[in-house]
């Protein structure tokens, strides 16, 4: 664990609050980043990063530095994410409306040779999210963990406390049915 993040959390189990936003403010973009990829949406990633900092501060006491305070928080929040998916998976419709939001990555525009390159990246990604909407909650995780994040199996495998064995599984049937879904859709 880096030693700033040590004296904020010693400070904040003090009853310093300020000390607690800075760590908040420190770590909330990145998770926010991640959360969002697993739910694609901006309101519910906002309100699972707000829960797993407020779950974060009540346990804090509980944090025994084994493990940086973010890979702590992000195995919160994912698992957060995981169930919030979960819940909604269950009553959501197939046919659900994307509200216009694409979630789309700045345009290059050295890639701007040819005008029908943006609309084109945009379907492709739209194909990819509801591809990826269809898969289930353990298997998005995984697939974004490693494949959008990059992050290490080891890490993984804590994060959703699971043998990495299981991490690499997921990760394989992940990608298969990842594959399947964008065959049938035509990408």
């Amino acid at each position: 664990m880096s030693a700033d993040d040590q004296l904020l959390i010693a400070a904040s189990l003090k009853g310093d609050t300020a000390a607690f936003g800075i760590l908040v403010r420190r770590h909330q973009d990145r998770l926010y980043n991640t959360v969002y990829r697993l739910l694609d949406n901006a309101e519910d990633a906002q309100d699972v990063v707000q829960e797993a900092f407020l779950h974060a501060y009540q346990s804090l006491d509980s944090f025994k530095g084994d493990s940086l305070f973010f890979t702590w928080l992000y195995r919160i929040a994912v698992n957060t994410a995981i169930s919030l998916k979960r819940k909604r998976r269950a009553v959501l419709s197939i046919d659900r409306s994307r509200n216009g939001e694409a979630g789309v990555d700045p345009h290059d525009p050295s890639e701007a040779v040819r005008p029908e390159h943006a609309l084109e990246q945009q379907e492709q990604e739209q194909r990819i999210q509801r591809a990826l909407d269809r898969l289930s909650p353990e298997h998005r995780a995984v697939l974004i963990m490693k494949d959008m994040e990059g992050q290490k199996y080891e890490l993984m495998a804590e994060i959703l406390q699971v043998p990495i064995g299981t991490i690499r599984s997921r990760l394989h049937r992940a990608r298969l049915e990842l594959r399947e879904l964008l065959e049938q859709d035509g990408a």
